[in-house]
């Protein structure tokens, strides 16, 4: 066996990480989701949160419910100058995050959880602790009813500063990680976004958590800073032991424990040949996303927040196809103004000029706009008042956001406005109805905007795909967004651990679906894009790519791969591979067919990325849940 720790600055380990012998005894392999790529070797650190006791009591006198009151105002003040003084302390690499702390900061205020709580302790004389915990577990249900994923790992802030604050009440000092002296892998139930952005960076060479998701805090922070990490594994706290030997795979989302020998020399090798292939492909991303034959398409970015656009751009985004909005809507006490959101999208479009810049309207669901709107009670939110549909309700917000938008349209003429949701033609003329609208009162007002600025929308029904060739002449451009049209295709909530290993991207269906909406909007004379996690799927590139995507738009650190596979392809190739697809009935013949043409034509990109490559080629098997 080759000497790895000889090859240290090749490698996220060195002498320290790892014992002077590696166990020979059979290893345990623990599978969650990639949610940061790259491969790391090295010790565990398991950080271990006691569990907060929660005493349930009720008061029995109106003074005793005052000093509960007032414990829980206490506590929460206490926790709002632990943040701000976590915020002042944050190192310069981490200073853009920080807006992970405004946000926890503003959740403490949020009327469904303060106020709730304070009604809880006040009205039902509840001691403060069980009152936050019920005000949390109602934020949680309504969270876990969307079908958004971006939305409903947000929960993560609720359940973070709600954390904080029950440890204040509990008299417990909240954890961190100062305790780390040695290059480690942390292991831990959660990490709050508090705890990501004071990572030790240079002591930290993988995170392993057992929830989360790809948009969660944790894997945003891990992927800006090209730390491996693996969210969703279940119980890896009790499988994993402290200082146990571990390989952290973050693009399959494998985690071996106590490698053998074997396995340790596959995964090193493996991991030199990863950093080698991701420095070169990364170094190549400036340049356009142009076939072998001559088609270029557009590859673009996803991003929520202004701090975003350094990856944007240094992962060689030509555009941004997707701006998320909802930011500045979700946890407040009020509505938040058009002069703030006006400077937010004028600033995006400033420092993104002369690219284009797609801002997407609200699309959240009308139990998170409940602080400042009558609370709506909805069995289903996610089949209920959202999106669009949401803003054709509320007016006043909605025309709020038009206005900040085409206001900011004016100084670099590069804004693009898009409607999410849309499911028929009714909803989308009434949209552009109240946009009209807001530009005559703009020009009334000698306000200036871009008079052409694009319009369009996002395909995310079958009802939408349906008639989209009426929709194409009414818009400028689609964006396919597939996250939601999978689930609704197929009626699969991808959040339900029952069901969740069918939602299936490749699902015959679906890529009917986007092939009918591509020529429609063909046919119409208007762009087509692809959103969603899909769209920053590399091994997805020869069948979307065969669909005659027009661009595609994902988050920043898919950038690199997404281009790499599209400049080595041959659009004819594609379309011939497309156009035999479509013809199959299911979707493990097509999985299996991709499969085949990606070892062909592909091999060295498939060999890296592609988890059951990586156990056929070592000879030792990995349990997969079925898809």
């Amino acid at each position: 066996m080759r000497d790895y720790r000889q090859r240290e600055k090749h490698t996220r380990y060195h002498d320290a990480d790892l014992p002077s012998g590696v166990q020979t005894s059979v290893s345990t392999t623990i599978k969650g989701i990639g949610a940061s790529p790259g491969i790391t070797i090295g010790k565990a650190y398991l950080l271990e949160r006691g569990r907060i006791p929660i005493p349930q009591y009720h008061l029995f006198s109106d003074e005793a419910t005052a000093i509960e009151s007032a414990r829980f105002r206490d506590a929460v003040a206490k926790a709002e100058s632990e943040l701000e003084a976590i915020k002042k302390s944050l190192r310069s690499e981490f200073v853009e995050h920080a807006h992970l702390l405004e946000v926890q900061q503003m959740i403490l205020r949020d009327r469904s959880i303060f106020d709730e709580s304070l009604r809880y302790i006040e009205k039902e004389r509840l001691n403060a602790q069980l009152a936050l915990i019920k005000s949390i577990a109602k934020a949680r249900q309504l969270f876990s009813a969307l079908n958004d994923e971006y939305v409903r790992s947000r929960m993560a802030d609720v359940d973070a500063a709600g954390d904080r604050v029950l440890r204040i009440l509990a008299g417990q000092d909240h954890d961190t990680l100062d305790g780390i002296r040695e290059r480690v892998i942390i292991i831990t139930h959660e990490l709050s976004p508090s705890d990501a952005i004071q990572l030790q960076v240079e002591r930290t060479l993988g995170v392993v958590t057992e929830i989360g998701g790809r948009t969660s805090h944790t894997a945003i922070v891990a992927r800006s800073f090209n730390i491996p990490a693996v969210v969703a594994a279940e119980n890896a706290t009790k499988l994993i032991a402290m200082g146990d030997i571990l390989i952290v795979d973050g693009s399959s989302g494998q985690i071996i424990v106590n490698p053998s020998e074997e396995e340790i020399r596959y995964y090193y090798e493996r991991q030199i040949e990863l950093e080698s292939y991701t420095k070169e492909i990364t170094r190549k991303a400036h340049l356009p996303a142009l076939t072998r034959d001559g088609f270029q398409v557009t590859v673009e970015a996803n991003i929520e927040l202004l701090e975003e656009v350094v990856s944007v751009k240094d992962n060689g985004a030509e555009a941004i196809g997707l701006y998320r909005t909802e930011f500045f809507f979700m946890n407040r006490a009020d509505m938040p103004d058009e002069e703030s959101l006006f400077k937010d999208y004028r600033d995006l479009s400033e420092l993104m000029a002369p690219r284009w810049v797609t801002i997407r309207t609200l699309d959240l669901g009308a139990e998170k706009l409940s602080a400042w709107y009558p609370r709506l009670e909805e069995v289903n939110p996610a089949l209920g008042l959202r999106s669009i549909r949401l803003c054709l309700h509320y007016p006043e917000l909605f025309k709020t956001q038009l206005r900040a938008i085409l206001r900011a349209s004016a100084a670099a003429r590069n804004i693009r406005l898009m409607f999410p949701l849309v499911s028929g033609m009714g909803e989308l003329l009434e949209a552009k109805r109240i946009l009209k609208e807001v530009r005559e009162r703009l020009s009334a007002e000698r306000i200036p905007f871009d008079e052409n600025m694009p319009v369009g929308v996002m395909i995310e029904l079958p009802s939408a795909v349906a008639i989209a060739d009426l929709i194409a002449p009414e818009v400028d451009f689609f964006s396919i967004g597939t996250n939601d049209l999978i689930q609704y295709s197929i009626a699969i909530d991808r959040a339900n651990e029952h069901v969740a290993y069918l939602f299936e991207p490749l699902h015959p269906a679906v890529l009917r679906f986007i092939k009918q909406t591509v020529d429609a909007g063909h046919k119409a004379g208007i762009q087509v894009a692809l959103c969603g996690e899909m769209a920053g799927e590399p091994m997805y590139v020869p069948i979307l790519l065969g669909l005659h995507i027009d661009s595609f738009s994902m988050n920043p650190q898919s950038l690199p791969r997404v281009k790499n596979m599209i400049r080595r392809s041959l659009m004819k190739d594609s379309t011939r591979f497309a156009n035999k697809v479509l013809r199959l009935a299911t979707a493990i013949e097509i999985d299996q067919l991709l499969k085949t043409l990606l070892t062909k034509k592909f091999p060295e990109e498939f060999r890296l990325f592609e988890p059951n490559s990586v156990t056929a080629n070592i000879g030792f098997h990995r349990g997969r849940n079925p898809k």
